[in-house]
């Protein structure tokens, strides 16, 4: 009894309940409802991002391993003149985009050669499942039959999700060549070329649809590759040698010593 009056009934009385099971009354909770949302907000934003990074698609390639190089510019402003050019000299293989889907187009069997041939003959993007699909079998098989894993990757992206998609899913780009050449000019090669070339867009209709779809989508990529300074400029409307120095200019200072 003296213990008891000494610490004060109130303790003892504690103490006893404590030793029954009965654990001392916790302090009453002061956080507000607006503390609670932010937190479940935070914890929810971290679980997305979490879940984002987990369902992340890893690239088909590294760009330690593979090299590319994107090819951009309106049609007939001498892309594939040059991209020929660099393959003699520096090793790269040549991958063209519409090539790839004309040739699909053509492909017995293809469950999207029609669907090609009409977004071809109307001046319009192909859907870009299918274009990264064909790029990517073609670096595979490229890389597989020992040709080299450097690639000029020709009309290609035509719009930022195809740009975004593709070194999502299969490498990140080291460098845009953007090929810039008036219109007036692009027209008259691209109508010179028709007269022989066979294709069903080498006509005054599709090609001045095509020079439309290339400002309104393409520019914008360029300009998103600009921003993290991964464009090179060519100026086309001069003689096509002094073109070519330019670009072997700029492939001197990135490529030469690995080639």
């Amino acid at each position: 009894m003296l213990a008891v009056a000494s610490m004060g009934f109130g303790a003892y009385y504690t103490i006893v309940k404590q030793r029954e099971g009965h654990t001392k009354p916790r302090r009453k909770d002061t956080t507000t409802y607006e503390e609670e949302e932010v937190r479940k907000q935070k914890k929810l934003t971290e679980q997305l991002a979490k879940k984002e990074a987990d369902n992340k698609p890893v690239p088909a390639f590294s760009p330690e391993e593979v090299t590319v190089v994107f090819v951009l510019g309106g049609p007939g402003s001498g892309k594939g003149t040059n991209c020929e050019k660099l393959t003699n000299d520096y090793g790269f293989v040549h991958l063209s985009a519409g090539d790839l889907l004309r040739a699909e187009q053509q492909r017995e069997g293809s469950k999207y050669g029609e669907m090609i041939k009409h977004y071809i003959r109307e001046g319009l993007i192909v859907p870009m499942t299918v274009t990264i699909a064909l790029l990517e079998q073609a670096m595979k098989e490229a890389i597989a039959e020992g040709k080299g894993s450097r690639f000029l990757i020709d009309g290609f992206p035509r719009k930022m999700d195809q740009a975004i998609k593709f070194e999502e899913i299969v490498v990140p780009a080291k460098l845009t060549l953007y090929f810039e050449c008036p219109e007036e000019v692009m027209l008259k090669r691209l109508l010179k070329r028709g007269e022989s070339s066979g294709r069903i867009d080498d006509n005054i209709e599709s090609i001045k649809k095509r020079f439309v779809v290339f400002t309104e989508t393409s520019m914008p990529v360029i300009e998103m590759y600009e921003k993290e300074n991964k464009v090179r400029k060519i100026t086309c409307d001069q003689p096509v040698d002094q073109v070519y120095d330019h670009v072997k200019s700029i492939f001197d200072e990135l490529f030469s010593e690995k080639k």
